[in-house]
């Protein structure tokens, strides 16, 4: 029996090309988490209420008190409700990281969610990341929504600066979302969530001027404010809508505490 001669080079089958590595089940899963968790934020009345409709109805509620729209001369002849526009955009991000958020996630922790999902292809960063988008994303609009309407309904002018302003609404968002995080991995039950948020809230919403606009606190009581993300964030706010580029000192302190909090959220945050 004559021995079957070996495939010449040229009628040899070809090796198949490497091909790239198919997507990872836990991508296509993560996308379809994002889904869920907007479908289930959309279903929550309360949460799109305070982040929503809570500012801009805070700054409609202002500027029909007839005072507020009369120029104040110890203030450079600006309007009080000019004041407060930036006060509600600040307000959004402070009830988005500080009240609405952490909520959210320590009851996924107490449910058992996050343990039952590191049994399946979606990691819980997943959640904790299509979370962080959402609201992050809803404060955004809210933002906007609160500048729109504080232009037509009582002629706030637009910033001068619009990318510094931008730039400072963000890195304020960040910070408010890494408190958020932050209160979310110290707590260990929602209703500690919320005590703890509720504790943090107002002092916050007094850094961002809710009560007494940050330009016409004393000067002391300016410096301390200042410290804060939020008081920063608002000096930050004042001067680039008077066509100024924002203190890089003020863009610092919200991006520190972003870092900062950040990062202990990180290296406290529980799943189970």
């Amino acid at each position: 029996m004559s021995a079957t001669p070996a495939p010449s080079p040229s009628t040899r089958s070809p090796r198949p090309a490497p091909t790239q590595e198919a997507p990872p089940k836990a991508r296509g899963a993560s996308r379809a988490v994002l889904k869920t968790e907007a479908r289930l934020f959309l279903r929550e009345p309360g949460s799109l209420f305070w982040i929503l409709v809570f500012p801009t109805l805070l700054l409609v509620i202002l500027g029909l008190i007839p005072s507020f729209r009369e120029p104040v001369p110890s203030m450079g002849g600006l309007r009080t409700i000019d004041l407060y526009v930036p006060v509600a955009l600040l307000l959004a991000s402070i009830t988005t990281g500080i009240q609405v958020m952490p909520a959210v996630l320590t009851g996924y922790r107490e449910r058992g969610i996050l343990r039952r999902m590191s049994t399946t292809p979606v990691r819980p960063a997943a959640l904790l990341g299509a979370q962080i988008a959402l609201h992050g994303t809803a404060a955004a609009v809210s933002m906007a929504l609160a500048l729109t309407v504080g232009r037509v309904a009582f002629g706030v002018a637009l910033p001068e600066q619009p990318v510094g302003y931008a730039l400072a609404l963000v890195l304020t968002l960040c910070s408010a979302l890494s408190l958020g995080c932050l209160l979310c991995a110290l707590s260990a039950t929602t209703k500690a969530a919320n005590v703890a948020g509720s504790a943090v809230f107002f002092p916050m919403m007094f850094a961002a001027g809710v009560w007494a606009p940050v330009q016409s606190m004393p000067d002391t009581l300016q410096q301390i404010v200042q410290l804060l993300p939020f008081g920063a964030a608002s000096q930050a706010l004042a001067q680039a809508s008077s066509g100024h580029w924002p203190g890089w000192s003020h863009l610092a302190v919200p991006a520190a505490w972003t870092l900062v909090l950040a990062g202990v959220a990180r290296r406290r945050f529980r799943w189970e």
